[in-house]
Order: structure tokens, then sequence, then C-alpha cells
């Protein structure tokens, strides 16, 4: 295990395999396209993981692919199968586990978010010393990241939600307000999804850092430089 601060990022992940990723886009741009496009962001996220002085685990699904994530990345990482049958049991098992492990604050983030801004994560993880939980809502209604500590983990807030739809980041907000659990907001940001999701990424991005990303140019090579 890499040195880190005590704190633990768990990167959600699915197999880069057609039919199982981004099904809305692929729909639109193929399966080709899509699976090769996921396969960027995952990269995308690692790196900026590293960034941080911060312990990565790699939470893949189905846990039965293993050997996929660990040809396609290497075995330099830490990782571990989502365990359970839906979302939020799978992220409140991947929490218990990290927290049975010792690390004193866990951040959850997902793979839809590409440019996710690396001051999120190092907000999420230095708003986590004075609050018990952090949530990064995304503007589909969902959210792109959430954090606990240790002494604070709360896990009926993955209980009862209605996953994959908008109500996502409000169900979760008003269990936690339930519980009184202290919380921090970090700002709103966007999930791809969608064709006019990943022409939105583009655009936001034509002078920022991210266009040195392995997205980016994966992007420009499958499509000289345009969305079409």
């Amino acid at each position: 295990m890499k040195p880190h601060n005590n704190s633990c990022v768990l990167l959600f992940a699915k197999s880069p395999t057609k039919g199982q990723v981004k099904t809305r886009l692929a729909a639109e741009r193929g399966e080709d396209f899509t699976v090769g496009l996921y396969k960027r962001f995952v990269e995308d996220l690692i790196s900026l993981v590293e960034n941080l002085d911060v312990h990565l685990e790699l939470c893949f699904y189905p846990p039965h692919t293993r050997l996929n994530f660990s040809e396609w990345l290497g075995e330099q990482y830490c990782y571990a199968p989502q365990v359970g049958d839906n979302l939020g049991e799978r992220l409140k098992n991947a929490f218990d586990s990290a927290f049975e492990e010792d690390f004193s604050k866990v951040v959850a983030i997902g793979s839809d978010s590409p440019d996710l801004p690396e001051e999120f994560l190092r907000l999420a993880f230095k708003e986590l010393e004075s609050h018990d939980v952090v949530i990064g809502p995304s503007s589909d209604g969902g959210y792109y990241l959430i954090g606990f500590s240790r002494t604070s983990f709360l896990p009926v807030a993955f209980d009862g939600i209605a996953w994959s739809t908008s109500a996502v980041c409000k169900q979760t907000v008003e269990i936690l307000k339930r519980h009184k659990l202290k919380i921090y907001l970090l700002p709103e940001w966007y999930d791809v999804d969608t064709r006019s999701d990943l022409e939105k990424l583009i655009a936001r991005n034509k002078d920022t850092a991210f266009v040195q990303s392995k997205t980016a140019a994966f992007i420009r090579n499958m499509e000289a430089g345009t969305i079409g």
C-alpha cells in the first residue's frame, strides 16, 4: 500500500464491456467509441487521485471481472469487487470495508466525470475535518461524490434511494439531515452520459488543462477534433 494520510478514495468503475457502460451514449455514438471513451474516463480519474496523498481503492463491477481490470490497468492498484444487489448496497459495503481497514476519511467517486476538478477532491477531504459528510451534487440530480469520516459514517444514507433518477441527491440529503449530520455541499459538477453531455465536456474544456487528458486525446484521435 502506498503512503497516504489515512484517507481513501473509492473509485467505482464498471468493466469496459460492450453493452455494459454508457448505454445511452453508445446508442448515439456506437459501442466501440463508447467503450474506448469510458476506459479513458477511468484512466484520467485514476491520474487525478494519484495527484493526492490518499489511498486509491478501485471498486470494480461486476465482481467477477477483476482480471479484466488488472490486464487493462496493471497489478499496481488495489482492487476490490463491488458487493451488493444495488448501488446503495455496493456503496455501503465499500465504505464499511474501507473503515475496517482503519481509514479515517473515505470518499467515493464514480467514473462519469472525467474532468472532475482536483480541487473538489482536495476540498472534500479538507471539509471532512469539520463536517460529518461531504456530497457533490451532479447536474442531473445525482451526486458525483460522497464522503464520510469514520466516526460519522451513516450506512442508512444508501437505503431506499431511487437510484438512476434525478431524486438521488435530494433523497440522500434528506436522510442525512434527518440524522442531524453536519453536511458540506461541494460545487455542482457534470456527468457524461449522452452525446449532449459529451459536447458540453468538450466545450467547457477548450482552454483548460483537460485538453492534455487521455479522454480529450481519444476524442481528437477518433473524431479529428469534432463531434460528428
